[in-house]
């Protein structure tokens, strides 16, 4: 199909209304075949890809490349939100309501009558706003309601926020440290007596553990771990430099040469200017 039989105006410039109405040709009955034939499952990974590429830009601080990907971002949303309109169950317009309807709900502060002068006050409003809209009645209902397909440390921590907020939470950091101990040698146990599905269980609560640790620090721990592989793998780098120059083949040395040579590559990597 020519472009120049689709009844399209071409523009410099185009506006949201432009995208939909993009999409509802890409979609339709003389659309692009491939357009067609997605689902919501058959784009679901682009969802996630699109979305890790955009967070991607702002942790480069490139504004131009977050702008294309934000764009990206919103076909997304968008092709989603035509094959609800074509199925008759929702629209874009749906979708745009329904979150400026939750914004202003969300906001008594500022769209109502609601004193919040300070963040705490206005995310405690918010927190007891969304278990009144979403119907929950307990705490367990809103760790319940934490997304299962969320990356597992990332859901760790926020259901142990959300469990704090009901008075389950250690006293401070060095309880939480405490436990992380406690963890770790209720695997060494569990791997000393040589049970695997003892210490799988086991690691799951040392990870968690770990990851309520990092509530009590302030920090992030999907971060923390990203920052830790980043230093890994530049450490690795350094560890393979060092191998080669060597003439040591990583795969024949014994386990002690190779940890000799991490633990150099480790010192060198603090070092402003590593040398072999």
């Amino acid at each position: 199909m020519s472009a120049l039989s689709v009844d399209f105006a071409f523009k410099e410039t185009y506006s949201i209304e432009d995208l939909l109405a993009i999409m509802r040709i890409l979609r339709g009955e003389n659309g692009c075949p491939w357009d067609r034939e997605q689902t919501h499952q058959s784009i679901r990974n682009n969802f996630i890809e699109e979305t890790y590429e955009a967070v991607e830009a702002i942790d480069n601080s490139d504004p131009v490349l977050l702008e294309e990907e934000l764009g990206d971002v919103l076909l997304q949303v968008v092709y989603h939100a035509e094959m609800e309109r074509e199925a008759g169950r929702f629209s874009f317009e749906d979708v745009a309501d329904g979150i400026c309807q939750k914004l202003i709900q969300r906001h008594p502060h500022i769209f109502g009558d609601v004193v919040a002068g300070t963040t705490d006050e206005v995310l405690d409003n918010w927190d007891e706003i969304k278990k009144k809209t979403k119907g929950q009645t307990t705490y367990t209902d809103t760790l319940k309601s934490v997304p299962k397909v969320f990356p597992s440390l990332m859901r760790a921590a926020k259901v142990q926020k959300r469990a704090a907020k009901s008075g389950f939470a250690y006293p401070d950091g060095n309880w939480a440290m405490e436990a992380l101990s406690s963890e770790v040698e209720e695997l060494r146990e569990a791997l000393r007596q040589n049970d695997l599905s003892a210490a799988s269980e086991e690691l799951g609560d040392l990870l968690l553990s770990a990851a309520n640790l990092s509530r009590y620090l302030d920090v992030d721990a999907e971060e923390c771990l990203g920052t830790s592989c980043d230093k890994f793998i530049s450490r690795f780098e350094r560890l393979e430099e060092l191998a080669a120059s060597r003439k040591v083949d990583m795969k024949k040395a014994s386990p002690q040469e190779i940890i000799a040579l991490w633990e150099e590559a480790k010192r060198q990597h603090k070092s402003p200017n590593p040398s072999i």
